[in-house]
């Protein structure tokens, strides 16, 4: 265990390093002028202002000397600074990450929960009022684009029950969650269940599937002639065999949240990293662009690496080696 783990985070590290290499490439190599494409509109208003920020970034030396201070400034955690807001790159993720860290979280345990759930008893009634539901329920899910099961909801259970005298659902805005836990989760159920009801019907499909074909591999006929209960065999060896798949696409779906992140948080106006990886590209706010980027491959790599170790939790004849 001990000798896959720093394996698989040496090949973390790697790609990490591969990525920001292209990142680098794209960013500093390619343009003919770096700092006024760091800069943005603000370059042609002070020229001044683009001298001095190619000296401090030291894009005036050779470029084995620059990609090493742009990989000593990453190591010492500066992601660079935004001209456009004229803040320090750490500071916006530091402000935006909590936002997108809380909607994410919640949503994919909303999706995980539900979907498996709603999976295995489709599975367990094949054919029946339940599995024909769950059926719908996933064909519906998959064809509402997320912004417009977005604006439905704001409509229904915001201004409806608003104009009706009910505020309960706050149509935007997000409150942290050290400073009020209650409000933190009522300012977030309808961006969650945006969020999660596409995702949400995948798993249904998926975990349907997986299980009707795990009950009937031999090792469940053998475990219901050895006269375990129904439910043991289903849930302690049926789902546990059948979650392999399941969460190798829970992995892929958190690593690569952020794009659907991006239309919730517009929709309903948080301030998140999906909304502010938006504005940096909408105002060429290249260095928050940069940081997003490397962000997005970290998550990608330890979304990987914890999925590699799940899968000798849950099915024990995986070894790792």
């Amino acid at each position: 265990m001990l000798r896959f783990l720093i394996r698989r985070l040496l090949t973390g590290v790697l790609v990490v390093w591969l990525i920001s290499v292209i990142v680098f490439a794209i960013f500093f190599i390619a343009p003919h002028d770096v700092a006024q494409l760091l800069l943005g509109k603000f370059a042609a208003q002070n020229q001044q202002l683009v001298h001095t920020v190619t000296h401090q970034l030291g894009l005036d030396q050779p470029i084995y000397v620059q990609y090493g201070h742009f990989v000593g400034r990453l190591l010492h955690g500066d992601l660079g600074y935004s001209y456009y807001s004229h803040e320090p790159v750490t500071t916006l993720i530091g402000r935006a990450f909590p936002v997108t860290a809380s909607l994410a979280t919640g949503a994919a345990v909303i999706w995980l929960l539900c979907g498996v759930l709603i999976g295995v008893l489709s599975a367990t009634r094949p054919r029946s009022v339940l599995d024909r539901g769950a059926t719908l329920f996933a064909l519906l899910g998959l064809s509402f684009p997320t912004f417009v099961l977005g604006l439905l909801l704001l409509y229904f259970l915001f201004y409806r029950l608003h104009v009706a005298g009910v505020s309960f659902f706050p149509g935007a805005g997000y409150v942290p969650l050290t400073d009020d836990p209650a409000q933190w989760a009522v300012h977030l159920i309808l961006p969650w269940v945006t969020l999660a009801v596409a995702t949400m019907a995948v798993y249904v499909r998926l975990t349907r599937g997986q299980l009707i074909e795990t009950l009937g591999e031999d090792f469940i006929r053998t475990a219901r002639a050895k006269g375990l209960r129904e439910s043991r065999v289903t849930y302690r060896h049926g789902l546990r065999a059948a979650l392999i798949p399941i969460v190798t696409q829970f992995g892929i779906d958190v690593a690569t949240l952020l794009g659907g992140v991006i239309v919730t948080e517009q929709v309903f106006g948080l301030n998140g990293l999906g909304r502010m990886s938006v504005q940096a590209v909408t105002n060429s706010d290249e260095p928050v662009i940069i940081a997003v980027v490397l962000l997005a491959a970290v998550f990608v790599v330890v979304a990987n690496i914890v999925v590699d170790l799940l899968y000798a939790v849950l099915d024990p004849r995986i070894r790792l080696s």
